[in-house]
């Protein structure tokens, strides 16, 4: 508890009464643990859709990692709407405005449901040169062009859900977001099993059974998200009338929406990018390197639950007008953080290659990952770190800010040195992996100082 020290934390500003200790860990972790938990088992899910996926053949796992930035590209305005609708809910819920934040969250639900249909027919229509594009092989092409179909034909079950979870979480009800995925991800999972191998009945469908059961779970996620808006709360869309919120919430949705946006357009293109580089040195290198994401997606998921703890106590605190209580949240999230990532990096050190068998049983790979988790077992360190400042930053709407560090360290500094390392100066996949290394490095250095200056409590939503 001596971790917590006001003076320090908040130094040149005005304090007001700080509740103690015990109670300050308390808020965090209420909020934390089911965003966790949500995370971790969203990101187990894609691990059991790669294990699956990776019986039917290397070939297979090459072709979903091969989507994954070209999906995330087209999610990319409703990630951003996410993160404007979680930001100022958390404001509205701090001030009690709760007629001012269900409008909003009914606004933005009307807006998802318009850009889906439009995005949807976009990649369904041009996936096969959208694949193409990001560097397709032969023996992965067509499996990588009938899962994308599929996961964006059924995207707007998906994003749906993400909007109103965003919503709740923002208000704090974490629990509802949690409980929501963790039932959807279960019907991925049966479903994967159903449908890629083809038991008790089902078609064997290989890589677009993986596809079908994905697009299920999101539409269990979607019913439940929808019937957690439609039954009391602070988020009750029933409550309210109209679909057109506030002057003052449209140019908040805006000014951080649109930054969001860009933040992720930059992420998305850098990590496009990226893929693009792996992808040409060849269907093993992609492999591996796909299993290496997915078990730092597994480490992202403790970040990522922390962020959303920051999100919501910082903007809730903003609302209440209690900066100093923004920026001790935001100290204590990224402690216990630090202490997960010295967790999880042990784990990854020492059963680095035994995790990876999990995965495959082909030499090739399993030598890549082992260098792959010694990396990761230190950059995870920086991932987490950065990761839950950036949700301290957005909990306060600086999202500018976020969208800036993203284009000079995602969008350039990663795919350039990326290229760099593994091709003029022959490291191949390993430099690949150096290169998100000094991303990650960049990402939490310049977060870090822009965290400890404290401007971003001053911002107006």
């Amino acid at each position: 508890m001596q971790w917590i020290n006001a003076q320090k934390i908040c130094k040149g500003m005005e304090l007001g009464e700080i509740p103690p200790p015990r109670s300050i860990f308390r808020d965090v972790l209420k909020v934390a643990w089911p965003s966790v938990l949500e995370s971790f088992f969203v990101n187990l899910a894609g691990l059991v859709d790669t294990i699956m996926v990776g019986g039917i053949g290397s070939y297979a796992i090459a072709a979903v990692g091969l989507t994954t930035q070209p999906k995330f590209l087209g999610l990319a305005i409703f990630l951003s709407l996410n993160v404007a609708v979680s930001a100022i809910v958390a404001r509205r819920k701090g001030a009690e405005d709760r007629e001012s934040a269900n409008r909003v969250v009914r606004m933005l639900l009307l807006v998802t449901l318009a850009l889906a249909a439009v995005i949807s027919v976009v990649f369904v229509v041009f996936a096969s040169p959208i694949v193409h594009l990001v560097g397709s092989q032969p023996d992965t092409h067509d499996a990588a062009v009938a899962y994308l179909r599929i996961i964006m034909g059924g995207m707007v079950f998906n994003v749906v859900s993400l909007v109103l979870n965003a919503a709740q979480r923002g208000a704090g009800n974490t629990r509802i977001a949690m409980t929501t995925n963790v039932i959807s991800n279960s019907v991925n999972v049966v479903f994967n099993y159903l449908l890629i191998g083809g038991h008790f009945g089902f078609p064997k469908l290989g890589i677009q059974g993986a596809a079908i059961a994905t697009v299920l779970g999101t539409v269990c996620a979607c019913a439940l998200s929808l019937r957690s808006v439609l039954k009391g709360g602070f988020i009750d869309l029933r409550s309210v009338k109209g679909w057109i919120a506030d002057h003052m919430s449209i140019r908040s949705v805006f000014n951080v929406g649109s930054s969001a946006f860009v933040e992720q357009i930059c992420m998305r293109i850098g990590f496009l990018l990226f893929s693009m580089t792996v992808a040409r040195l060849g269907t093993t290198e992609m492999a591996s390197h796909q299993i290496g994401m997915n078990l730092m997606s597994m480490s992202f998921s403790i970040g990522d639950g922390f962020s959303v703890a920051a999100v919501t106590l910082i903007g809730q605190s903003l609302g209440r007008r209690r900066p100093d209580m923004a920026k001790i949240y935001g100290n204590v999230c990224q402690k216990i953080g630090l202490l997960c990532a010295c967790v999880i990096s042990t784990v990854y050190f020492i059963f680095g290659r035994n995790i990876f068998t999990l995965f495959t049983d082909e030499v090739p790979i399993l030598n890549y990952g082992a260098t792959i988790m010694r990396i990761l077992s230190v950059m995870l360190f920086l991932q987490i770190e950065q990761v839950v400042l950036f949700g301290c930053l957005r909990g306060a709407g600086d999202t500018r800010f976020t969208a800036l560090v993203s284009l000079i360290s995602v969008t350039f500094i990663r795919p350039g040195m990326s290229w760099l390392l593994c091709y003029p100066l022959g490291f191949g996949l390993i430099g690949a992996w150096m290169g998100t290394f000094c991303d990650q490095a960049v990402r939490f250095t310049l977060s870090l100082i822009r965290f400890r200056k404290g401007h971003w409590t001053q911002l107006k939503l």
